[in-house]
């Protein structure tokens, strides 16, 4: 018992862990809110880490059937998030550092307000929690045992999650420590670089989903052959 509880754990850790990449979502949140409070960060860190567990929870136990009710594949749902990374990649990519500043204190007095809307868009989704991640927790949600998940799977699969939050949070909450050594010249050069790298990523998920709606097609036009 105790040795399927740690091997459910391990696996969901093992399958999520590697795509949501906590470290990396870190510095990407603080290249999107460079000029958040410590305060301000610390709340959005609470609300990216709840979101993103909702989010996984809600994939892995009913993300099969919410895509299969809708008619959405995989492929499309990569395709889909993939260009909307790519496009916040490309938009942070293009922005002025002055002008954002600029922004930023016309509107202080609804900084809050927007920081608690970005927290899930897009910070949450698709940046922390993307359609790679659904995907796989969708994955492992279908692969459960035919007569429905065991008590011990339950609680294997909610110590991966508290895992996975406590992961998320440090990351996203002390990210902002890392700039202090980088000064203002590094960190406008560390922004532009993980811009560049939210971009790729873009491009990597509508790849890998537009190559799945080819693959898919080919099959169907030697099948109908």
């Amino acid at each position: 018992m105790l040795q399927e509880f740690f091997k459910t754990t391990l696996f969901i850790l093992a399958s999520l862990l590697p795509i949501i990449n906590p470290p990396a979502v870190g510095f990407i949140v603080l290249s999107m809110v460079p000029h958040a409070t410590e305060s301000e960060r610390a709340e959005l860190a609470r609300n990216i880490t709840l979101n993103s567990v909702i989010l996984l929870a809600l994939s892995l136990l009913l993300g099969a059937y919410v895509l299969a009710f809708f008619g959405i594949s995989i492929p499309v749902l990569r395709v889909a998030g993939g260009l909307i990374v790519a496009v916040a990649g490309w938009n942070l990519l293009q922005s002025d550092d002055d002008s954002s500043r600029e922004e930023e204190a016309a509107g202080a007095g609804c900084h809050g307000l927007a920081l608690r809307a970005r927290a899930f868009y897009p910070l949450t989704l698709p940046l922390t929690v993307g359609p790679g991640a659904i995907a796989v927790a969708i994955a492992l949600g279908t692969g459960s045992p035919d007569e429905g998940p065991l008590p011990v799977h339950v609680a294997g699969v909610t110590l991966a999650l508290v895992v996975l939050s406590v992961a998320i949070y440090l990351c996203v909450r002390y990210a902002c420590r890392v700039q202090r050594f980088l000064g203002d010249v590094g960190t406008r050069v560390v922004m532009r670089l993980f811009a560049f790298v939210i971009f790729c990523i873009g491009v990597q998920i509508f790849w890998v989903g537009a190559r799945g709606l080819l693959d898919a097609a080919h099959l169907a036009v030697r099948a109908a052959g």
